[in-house]
């Protein structure tokens, strides 16, 4: 369950909503509307959840609906029948996580994995606060789930690292903590960099996270692993380090 202080940051954020284009609005109310109507789940995620909990707004002229893997095809329907269109004949994208849709220059993305596979939506993505704005109720991806999947958007032409201080700067220390360390597994190293970076950009705020926590992170023991696409691929798939070698081709470039 959200915390006290999540629940009314949410709250407060909330009922910007409604500052939203009209028809981009519609468009998201009409989506949802139907969704609900056929019992098909969902949980708002994204830059749109992180804009709530942190209360940092920007203009966005898309939303990210995840669901479960199991209702990919039912929610596909749902978007033709409302309206919307693929937006792989306007730009190719990968599809193994993720259904681009849209009407004009609204998107309407439904994602039901981590963009590197790392993880499936599981239940416990659609246990995050409810949103009450506009005349729609929906729940939100829980705040460690949003932080745990954008810890790992760090590519040479995105990066969503400061999305994820954001995060930590205003519900940082309301996060259930267990369960983001339990959720990066392995992968601590990647959470222990961005706490690093939030110490060194805000120690006063640091210090209000649990005191154990990068003891915890830093004394994690880490695999061997190839210092070059092992772990790098799960940030960005094309070349990281060096430059290319001759029968070394270009990774081809990566779409959302």
């Amino acid at each position: 369950m959200p915390s006290e202080n999540v629940t009314k940051q949410v709250a407060r954020a909330a009922s910007r909503l409604e500052e939203l284009p009209p028809e981009q609005w519609s468009i998201y109310k009409r989506v949802m509307a139907a969704a609900r109507e056929r019992d098909s789940r969902f949980a708002v995620g994204g830059g749109f959840a992180t804009m709530i909990y942190s209360g940092r707004w920007r203009e966005t002229k898309d939303i990210d609906l995840f669901i479960m893997e199991r209702d990919r095809d039912r929610m596909i329907k749902i978007l033709s029948d409302a309206g919307l269109d693929d937006y792989y004949e306007r730009e190719p994208y990968q599809r193994h996580w993720i259904y681009r849709s849209y009407k004009g220059d609204v998107i309407v993305d439904v994602i039901w994995a981590m963009a590197n596979v790392r993880a499936v939506v599981d239940e416990t993505w659609f246990e995050g606060p409810k949103v009450e704005a506009g005349g729609e109720r929906f729940a939100l991806v829980p705040p460690e789930e949003t932080l745990w999947n954008k810890l790992y958007v760090l590519q040479r032409d995105r990066c969503d690292w400061p999305d994820a201080l954001s995060l930590l700067y205003t519900i940082g220390p309301d996060l259930d903590w267990r369960r983001v360390v339990h959720r990066v597994g392995e992968d601590s190293g990647l959470l222990n960099g961005l706490l690093s970076v939030f110490e060194w950009v805000c120690p006063d705020r640091a210090r209000e996270l649990p005191s154990w926590l990068q003891n915890e992170l830093s004394a994690a023991p880490h695999t061997d692993f190839h210092c070059g696409n092992d772990r790098a691929n799960l940030l960005d798939s094309r070349p990281w380090f060096g430059p290319l070698r001759d029968d070394e081709p270009p990774a081809p470039e990566r779409k959302r």
